[in-house]
C-alpha cells in the first residue's frame, strides 16, 4: 500500500470521493469494502443505475465514478456522456467485462478517463484512480491501441496533409506523440529535456491549434489528421 501511496505525482490534499454505478449489488459492496480500506480514498455512494445516480448527484458529486456498461435504463455509454456533459469536474473510468476495441473507444470518446477489465487486481485500480484523479486520465496499453484502431476503422477519409503542411511544429508533434503515448506533463518534460512548463504552453497551443479540448480528443486529432500513424 506504500507503494500505491509513493507512486503520485502529487500526493491529494484531501481523501478522493468515489462513487460507483454497476447492477451487480455483490460487486458494489465489494468495491465499496476494498476502497474503503485505502486512507486517501472515500467511497461516498454505490447504485444501480441511471435514476439512482442521477439522485445522487443532485446531493453529492464524487471526483471519480467508476461504472460498469451494461446498465438498467440506460447504457453506460449514454450515461457516460450525460455525466460528462452535465457534471464535467467527475471524471469516470469505466469498469466492464467487455474488452473489445469498439467498447472501449466509444466510452472513452463518451467522456471516460479511462477503461479497464473488471478482472483487474486491486493495486491497477488503486493506480488508475490516483493518476485519473492526478492528471486526468489513465490511459493503459489496451486503451491506447483502441483509440488507434477506433479512429482507423470510424474515420476512413484520412487527412491529405503533406510533409512540411501540418499546422504543427516539429516539437509540438513530438509533444502530441508522447500525450498520446499517455506520459504526464512532468514525464514529457523529463523525456525532452524541457521545463514542465514549456509542455504546458506546448499542449496549450496544441489544444488551440487541433480545436480540442482533452488527451483523447488530441489523439483523435492526431489520428485522424494523419499526423500520427500509430501510437507506439
Amino acid at each position: 500500500m506504500e507503494k500505491i501511496k509513493n507512486d503520485l505525482t502529487n500526493q491529494p490534499a484531501n481523501r478522493i470521493k468515489i462513487g460507483i454505478v454497476d447492477d451487480h449489488k455483490l460487486f458494489r459492496l465489494g468495491l465499496m469494502e476494498i476502497l474503503g480500506r485505502v486512507k486517501h480514498f472515500d467511497p461516498i455512494f454505490d447504485v444501480e443505475g441511471y435514476s439512482q445516480l442521477l439522485k445522487e448527484l443532485e446531493m453529492q458529486v464524487p471526483d471519480i465514478i467508476l461504472m460498469d456498461i451494461e446498465l438498467p435504463g440506460k447504457d453506460g455509454m449514454d450515461l457516460c456522456k450525460l455525466v460528462a456533459e452535465k457534471f464535467p469536474e467527475v471524471r469516470i473510468i469505466a469498469l466492464s467485462m467487455h474488452t473489445a476495441d469498439n467498447f472501449i473507444f466509444y466510452m472513452m470518446k463518451a467522456g471516460a478517463r479511462s477503461y479497464l477489465p473488471k478482472d483487474i487486481d486491486k493495486e491497477i485500480l488503486y493506480k488508475a484512480i490516483e493518476k485519473v484523479y492526478v492528471n486526468g486520465f489513465y490511459f493503459t496499453d489496451a486503451v491506447a491501441a483502441a483509440m488507434v484502431n477506433g479512429v482507423k476503422s470510424n474515420y476512413s477519409r484520412r487527412s491529405t496533409l503533406k510533409y512540411g503542411e501540418s499546422p504543427l511544429t516539429k516539437r509540438e508533434i513530438e509533444v502530441l506523440t508522447l500525450i498520446c503515448n499517455g506520459l504526464t506533463t512532468t514525464e514529457i518534460a523529463q523525456k525532452l529535456f524541457i521545463s514542465v512548463k514549456t509542455v504546458e504552453g506546448h499542449r496549450k497551443n496544441l489544444l488551440e491549434k487541433s480545436g480540442t479540448s482533452n488527451s483523447v480528443s488530441l489523439a483523435v486529432y492526431a489520428i485522424k489528421s494523419g499526423i500520427i500513424d500509430e501510437i507506439q
